[in-house]
């Protein structure tokens, strides 16, 4: 464990991780000075590092051209985040990290590999982006091994940690406009491979190239039969040959049937949570038992109603076009309720891929001229409905508009590729109130 006795650091952000990491820093001596814009009793409002200050602790909401970053990197000031804090103040017997990170599915995926450790008897817990903060999960002796889901502001502030496994999903365009490129976006994501083994998904062309630049022992997974050093897809079975129970042969994990979630990203979520767990020794039994035992959280992918013969689906929390894309295949004829704050990411490919599976599309927020637009290229003769409003009544009309243009054996699907904020408090509003607008 690192020492802070006497370290003089600013805590830049006085957020819930800012103020957890300023309680932790000065538990162990530190003189913390704690810096936030919206400035409030003890929290210095500044652009600058003050003098004598040794390092910055950001939280990760601070892009890396905030003036208070600037100037200490100007100054020669360390900078990191509360991730990198918090693997500096692991004691010596911590518990090992598995990792997860990737546009979209970490929450899922992390929350799958903690019931699969829970099943094999591990004290366990999912920490990090998602569920426990990751300073209160390692300073506590109970866990045998930390689940961890790590963003790419995380692993951009990052530079120490290393994850027994780290595993990458997906990488799609996100986030540009923090990181700058998306160069810069896939080495943040990158970051988690830095341990023993490194898992990425094998039919993602991104996260494939990032991993034959990885450490360690490099593993693989596919919605395709696995080769060597792969787990995949086989029939209806999720089978390992990367761990093998057997050197050579192919270990049967689970079924599809062991999933109570839909969609072939769900199958590759359960597959990358496998990986990381049998990476650290999990049984096969165990895999199977944890992933039997997964309830995924609201709003992904989660079916809200069945009303004459039509299908209700919220995934208010696919929230970019890459998360959409997932949705949408999931599924044969569709409904697609979507639109909202598409904040500069291109819908042509997912509309283009999407076209022949659309019975109709209700668009809603700001953003719908793009997806229209698209959707006259690539779906012309697929019915289109715009709600206009800009307030949370919108979705009585997108629900009601949605109710007229389904038919038996549709699936009216919530996955708007786009954030929510210009009609919505967040995506859970989002989805909460098309759920309650759908029910019978």
């Amino acid at each position: 464990m690192q020492s802070y006795d006497g370290v003089r650091v600013v805590v830049a952000g006085a957020g819930v991780s800012g103020t957890a990491a300023a309680e932790a820093l000065r538990d162990r001596g530190a003189e913390v000075t704690v810096v936030d814009a919206r400035g409030g009793e003890g929290v210095l409002v500044s652009d600058t590092v003050p003098a004598g200050i040794d390092l910055v602790v950001t939280s990760p909401g601070w892009r890396p051209d905030a003036p208070l970053l600037l100037d200490a990197a100007a100054k020669g000031v360390e900078v990191y985040g509360e991730v990198e804090l918090a693997w500096r103040l692991r004691p010596d017997d911590a518990a090992p990290w598995l990792a997860v990170t990737g546009t979209n599915g970490k929450t899922t995926t992390v929350k799958m590999l903690a019931s699969i450790l829970t099943a094999a008897g591990h004290r366990t817990v999912a920490a990090g982006n998602v569920g426990l903060p990751l300073l209160t999960a390692v300073l506590d002796p109970s866990y045998d091994v930390v689940a961890v889901e790590l963003s790419s502001f995380q692993l951009h502030w990052s530079s120490s940690l290393r994850p027994v496994a780290g595993a990458v999903l997906n990488v799609a365009p996100d986030h540009l406009d923090w990181h700058g490129s998306m160069a810069a976006y896939a080495d943040a994501k990158a970051r988690v491979w830095a341990g023993e083994t490194s898992i990425g998904n094998a039919d993602d062309e991104v996260t494939r190239t990032l991993l034959s630049r990885a450490p360690g022992r490099r593993v693989t997974f596919t919605l395709r039969p696995p080769r060597v050093g792969e787990l995949g897809l086989v029939e209806d079975l999720l089978v390992d040959r990367a761990f093998a129970d057997v050197e050579g042969e192919a270990t049967e994990l689970a079924t599809l049937g062991d999933l109570s979630v839909s969609g072939s990203h769900n199958v590759a979520n359960a597959l990358a949570a496998a990986a990381l767990a049998r990476a650290h020794g999990v049984p096969a039994t165990a895999v199977r038992d944890g992933l039997r035992a997964f309830v995924a959280d609201p709003h992904r992918n989660a079916v809200v109603a069945t009303v004459d013969g039509v299908t209700w689906v919220d995934d208010s929390k696919a929230t970019n076009p890459h998360a959409a894309a997932a949705s949408l295949a999931a599924y044969d004829h569709v409904v697609w309720i979507a639109g909202g704050l598409l904040k500069g990411a291109a819908v042509d490919d997912l509309v283009r891929t999407a076209a022949a599976r659309l019975s109709a599309v209700v668009l809603l927020g700001t953003d719908r001229q793009p997806i229209r637009d698209a959707l006259l290229r690539h779906a012309p003769d697929v019915p289109v409905v715009e709600v206009a409003r800009l307030d949370t009544e919108a979705m009585s009309e997108v629900v009601a508009a949605a109710r007229r243009l389904a038919r038996p054996g549709d699936t009216v699907l919530l996955a708007p590729a786009a954030a929510s904020m210009d009609c919505f408090r967040d995506y859970k509003e989002r989805g909460d109130l098309f759920a309650a607008l759908a029910a019978p």
